[in-house]
């Protein structure tokens, strides 16, 4: 055994001495000597080194040294060392590193796309429950800052704040135009102004022609994750469920609302069924799973529905950190992360029995914020059913993970990849529309019409489908985009990464399998 694989083996032994969980890292007399921040960033490696999906990519301790990463605020350091452990692994279908980050100009900027680490916030919007102004902007064009959705119940709700409403003053500065790149002024003011701060005041022009002043105060509300569902009559006995999932929350805060869509959809009887989503990042697979299972034929009954794959330290059962991990199950047991089944066969998820529609195609609104939990709804009815996507292409995260509590921290790192029945994955660019593997229809989202409007553009070349056959839009809707200054792709896309810093992007699982 060479020195540094040595060393390894020592540190990972002193770390299960710590009790870093719970009790302020307090130091174990023959463990390793430094600070708080020391012994967490010193977690933070050895945890990826032994859990991390591409662990076989990183260097060993020594040259790697987790306590150079430095900030004046903790989290900032811890950030930088998950940000430099996600720039190892390389994918070969595109020879930059898997969790690549790009900035306007399509240059990598050594942020993690996947990995981050945080101090409970993600934790705590995924059980349903957030503390904010309920919606989040959009630039539509670049001189044209839209609200792209919001939350009912939230202040920006009670409010009267809608999708769409065209959005032209943020505390008083009017100049929102979007000039050229991610670190611009505005961009980073807006960030700031909506995500970053406890109050807001907007001027907010409606649809038709008024406009109006808000000022909002952030608020403790439950995020109902079904922003809309209805039932579009087409007439011809063509009927349509349309329904906006915004966030894969906890299944027992999402499920009764599902619930109440799927069984007016199934009262309706309705013919067609689009899920719209264009905004949402993901979370919890539970939530996934059961989605899927309200959208799928009853042929799929028993069916596989997708296989989880982990690295080989542990689907070998060869974990040793994970022991710390302690957590309870839905029946109160308490088992700590060493007795789950990382095994592939046991990780092999099937489809239910009940399944309220009997359709064999599904439409999907998509745009660069759809990610993770959403992509993984998607990729498990492909083998099933006619899946077609519309919009622009997917985030791209086939891969998922579990919390790691580190201290006061939680560390979220890329633990497995996600395949479907036929094997189908590896979306790590994205799912691109109107593809051979995507079939659909490949258009620019329109954020200036509300969620449901039949002449918004994405949802109108979809009725435009099912009517004829044929996606197409109508002059009205395509009228509405007001696309005189347009965004190029990688523009879109490194807006969506800046003002989408603050939204989970990923599928997790809150209760893994035991053994």
């Amino acid at each position: 055994m060479n020195k540094m694989n040595a060393m390894n083996k020592i540190l990972l032994f002193l770390l299960l001495s710590l009790v870093l969980f719970g009790e302020s890292c307090k130091k174990d007399k023959s463990g390793p000597t430094g600070s708080t921040l020391d012994l967490v960033r010193d977690s933070v490696f050895l945890y990826a080194k032994e859990d991390y999906y591409w662990y076989d990519a990183l260097p060993t301790y020594d040259v790697f040294n987790p306590r150079s990463f430095t900030a004046t605020a903790d989290i900032d350091a811890l950030t930088k060392e998950v940000n430099a452990i996600s720039q190892y692994k390389i994918n070969p279908a595109t020879n930059k590193p898997y969790e690549a980050s790009y900035d306007a100009n399509n240059n990598i900027t050594g942020e993690a796309k996947y990995s981050f680490i945080d101090e409970g916030e993600v934790s705590t919007k995924l059980n349903a429950v957030t503390g904010d102004f309920g919606f989040a902007p959009l630039y539509n064009a670049t001189n044209d800052l839209r609200v792209k959705y919001v939350y009912p119940g939230s202040p920006a709700d009670l409010a009267g704040v809608k999708r769409g409403y065209q959005i032209t003053a943020i505390n008083g500065q009017t100049n929102l135009a979007y000039d050229g790149n991610t670190t611009s002024t505005n961009v980073n003011f807006i960030v700031n102004a909506y995500s970053k701060s406890s109050n807001i005041t907007m001027t907010l022009l409606k649809p038709d022609g008024t406009s109006f002043n808000v000022s909002l105060t952030t608020a403790v509300y439950t995020i109902n994750p079904v922003i809309t569902s209805k039932v579009i009559d087409l007439g011809n006995g063509k009927k349509v469920g349309y329904i906006v999932f915004n966030s894969f929350v906890i299944l027992k805060n999402a499920q009764p609302q599902i619930d109440a869509a799927f069984n007016t959809f199934k009262t309706a009887g309705i013919t067609d069924l689009v899920v719209d989503l264009r905004y949402n990042g993901g979370g919890y697979v539970e939530t996934a799973e059961y989605l899927d299972n309200q959208i799928a034929p009853s042929t799929t009954n028993n069916n596989l529905m997708y296989t989880a794959y982990y690295n080989n330290t542990l689907t070998a059962g060869k974990a040793v950190l994970l022991k710390n991990q302690v957590r309870k199950d839905d029946n109160g047991q308490t088992y700590n992360y060493s007795q789950v089944n990382f095994s592939v066969a046991g990780n092999q998820t099937k489809f239910g029995t009940t399944h309220p529609l009997n359709l064999n195609r599904v439409f999907f609104i998509v745009t660069g914020s759809t990610a993770s939990a959403s992509e993984l709804t998607i990729n498990n009815l492909r083998p099933y059913m006619n899946v077609q996507l519309v919009g622009r292409t997917t985030y791209g995260k086939p891969v998922g993970f579990f919390d790691i509590d580190i201290n006061k921290y939680q560390m979220y790192i890329p633990e497995f990849e996600t395949k479907n029945s036929a094997g189908q994955g590896g979306y790590y660019t994205g799912m691109v529309p109107a593809t051979t593997d995507y079939p659909g229809y490949n258009a620019a989202d329109d954020a200036t019409k509300d969620f449901g409007d039949v002449t918004e553009r994405l949802l109108a070349s979809i009725l435009s489908d099912i009517n004829s056959g044929v996606y197409k839009v109508t002059s009205e809707s395509v009228q509405s985009l007001n696309l005189k200054t347009t965004l190029s792709v990688d523009q879109q896309n490194a807006l969506v990464s800046q003002m989408d810093n603050d939204k989970f992007k990923g599928m997790l699982y809150r209760i893994p399998k035991h053994k």
